[in-house]
């Protein structure tokens, strides 16, 4: 018995998510990594007392993902979205052998930056990717899979780091070893079996193979009937938006800049990317340990609270791909950034009122933080995170949504980069600021929250070739909007006029 249309998409985008896995993965490993006694030992320096280091080891993959992103753009046009994902896939496991076997710190920065180049390859187009597949009424829940795998990588790299800290003696550079190299399994499926999945429809119409693509776009939405209601009126579409594309000259980079309509939208990408990094999630996943021993908590007990906070993610994250796209985009971000912003006012009022290691601290107070830093993962990873992917990948035309995503995610990275080097001295307890460096992501939630209220139109279920008209139409302070005028979508009209030139076609056929 064949599958259902939409859960055959959905499975194609939790394979391509194990991109996101990667991700995930590198992002809770290396604050491990870099605190196990061995690691410390090969490369003479303690992350803990000398955390400027860490930033560089942090810093060194961001970098390369920006670099990736950039790459992707162009590739993901010219090769494919498949092709860039091998690519991606390929160089992540390159980086990932070089940082398992690094005898010096020189060999692991190399294996970093080309890890996080793959990354970037993957971040970029996997979300892109997943969206062009997906039917409208579930591309949020699929593209949220980004976000999902992640935390699932993340909640991987937590366990077995916390497994690998304590299963070896602290001179066995297995201790670090084996977390690092385990990576490359889930890059090593990606890269092996991504070519036998289908292409972007989208992509191969633009290029010129028509018939190929609307072959795929049946094999995804109606069992392979090309003559299905929803697959002609969906291929029509396509096709009039990419003729209209080309009638105006698109050109992806420029188009970017010089049609109003796709730079507003680009602003936007950008907007979200950046904004995601400064709700302070990457401060807390690159430093936990750092900020953990700050209020008194290190060693083993450190790496399982995180581990715990994995699972807290994961939970809000897997709720984030069940109800999004019945509560669609706009709302989740507001009230996430809010719930965000509460989080920090509050963990940065203990850290300030009861200082770790003064006559005023107490276990209570490391508790209550210990629980904000819980809570802020859950609010993030329910709404913030997932969106912060979602969003970009649904809101440009054929010809600009390779480059434009791109450019939003080369800004996540640019921002996550400047986060994970500036957070490394606000800690640094010689010349850090400690507790009042959290007063920026307070400030940057609320602002965050007032921005994408004034804003971000509503995004969901609408089909990805009607987001020109909507961007066009809808005015930029969108509290002002009238809703109902964008809620008629244009690929629901255009199946009920295919259905009823059938029906009359088969009515005629019948009385001859």
């Amino acid at each position: 018995m064949a599958l259902p249309p939409k859960w055959y998409q959905f499975l194609v985008g939790v394979f391509a998510s194990l991109g996101s896995l990667l991700y995930g993965y590198d992002l809770g490993v290396v604050a491990e990594a870099i605190a196990s006694q061995s690691f410390i030992s090969q490369f003479g320096n303690d992350p803990l007392a000398c955390i400027p280091f860490s930033g560089a080891v942090v810093s060194v993959f961001t970098g390369g993902a920006f670099f990736g992103a950039l790459f992707a753009g162009y590739t993901a046009d010219k090769l494919g979205r498949k092709q860039t994902i091998l690519l991606g896939a390929l160089v992540f496991l390159l980086g990932g052998g070089l940082q398992t076997g690094a005898q010096t710190i020189d060999y692991l920065y190399a294996g970093r930056c080309l890890a996080g180049v793959g990354v970037g390859f993957l971040t970029m187009v996997v979300p892109l990717y997943q969206a062009e597949l997906c039917h409208p009424s579930i591309r949020g829940r699929v593209t949220a899979l980004q976000q999902f795998m992640l935390g699932i990588g993340a909640l991987a790299a937590a366990w077995i780091s916390y497994g690998t800290y304590i299963g070896f003696a602290p001179t066995d550079s297995r201790q670090w070893r084996v977390s690092l190299g385990i990576q490359c399994v889930p890059g090593v499926i990606l890269a092996a079996l991504i070519l036998l999945f289908p292409e972007s429809p989208r992509w191969l119409m633009d290029h010129g193979r028509v018939e190929e693509g609307l072959q795929t776009l049946a094999k995804l939405h109606a069992h392979g009937n090309t003559e299905d209601a929803w697959v002609r009126a969906e291929f029509e579409q396509i096709q009039e938006s990419i003729a209209l594309e080309r009638e105006l000259q698109a050109k992806s980079y420029v188009e970017l800049f010089k049609d109003p309509s796709s730079f507003r939208r680009l602003f936007l990408a950008c907007a979200i990317q950046a904004s995601i990094q400064m709700t302070g999630v990457s401060a807390i996943q690159y430093y936990s340990v750092a900020i953990y021993a700050k209020i008194g908590i290190a060693g083993d007990e450190t790496l399982k609270y995180q581990a715990i906070s994995s699972v807290i993610a994961l939970v809000a994250q897997f709720l984030c791909v069940l109800f999004i796209d019945r509560i669609g985009r706009r709302w989740p971000l507001i009230l996430g950034n809010l719930g965000n912003m509460v989080t920090f006012i509050i963990a940065t009022v203990l850290l300030a009122k009861f200082p770790p290691g003064s006559e005023n601290s107490s276990s209570s107070a490391a508790w209550g933080f210990i629980a904000m830093m819980w809570l802020y993962n859950f609010s993030f990873s329910a709404t913030c995170g997932p969106l912060s992917w979602i969003i970009p990948a649904e809101i440009f035309d054929t010809k600009t949504r390779a480059k434009g995503v791109s450019i939003a995610t080369m800004t996540s990275f640019a921002f996550n980069t400047m986060i994970g080097q500036t957070t490394s001295v606000a800690l640094d307890d010689t010349h850090g600021i400690g507790w009042r460096w959290y007063i920026l992501f307070i400030v940057c939630n609320c602002t965050n929250a007032l921005f994408f209220w004034a804003v971000l139109p509503e995004t969901a279920k609408r089909p990805l070739e009607e987001m020109r008209a909507l961007f066009t139409e809808a005015p930029w302070f969108v509290p002002t909007m009238r809703s109902e005028k964008y809620r008629v979508s244009e690929l629901e009209r255009r199946v009920h006029e295919v259905e009823e030139k059938t029906a009359v076609e088969v009515n005629h056929d019948d009385r001859v």
